[in-house]
Formats: C-alpha cells, structure tokens, sequence
C-alpha cells in the first residue's frame, strides 16, 4: 500500500519541521509568554502551526 508509506514519510517530515521550530522558538529572544504561546500553536496544529510560525513568528 504505497499511500501508507508517502504519509508515513509526511508525517515524520513534519515532525522533524517542528521539532526544529520548537528549538528555533526556543532560541529565540522573545518573551516567556510568546514562546509558550508559539509552541502551543506548532504542537496543536502541527503543519498549519508551522507555517504560521515561519511567515510571522519571533524571529
């Protein structure tokens, strides 16, 4: 079953995405609170988080 496989790649795909997003939030010199904040979003919303977070997140 070869869709099996392609969302299995996705998916680990946008894991790594977020767990660099997550360190990069991290890094980041932004507030306490606008970090949690941003993390939140990237964990809640996994892919949509993450786009969000790359076009208006701390920079």
């Amino acid at each position: 079953m070869p869709g099996i496989e392609t969302g299995g790649v996705f998916g680990l795909l946008v894991l790594i995405a977020d767990i660099w997003a997550i360190v990069k939030i991290f890094q980041s010199t932004a507030s306490t609170g606008v970090k949690v904040l941003w993390i939140a979003l990237v964990l809640l919303l996994p892919l949509l988080g993450l786009i969000i977070w790359y076009f208006m997140g701390p920079k």
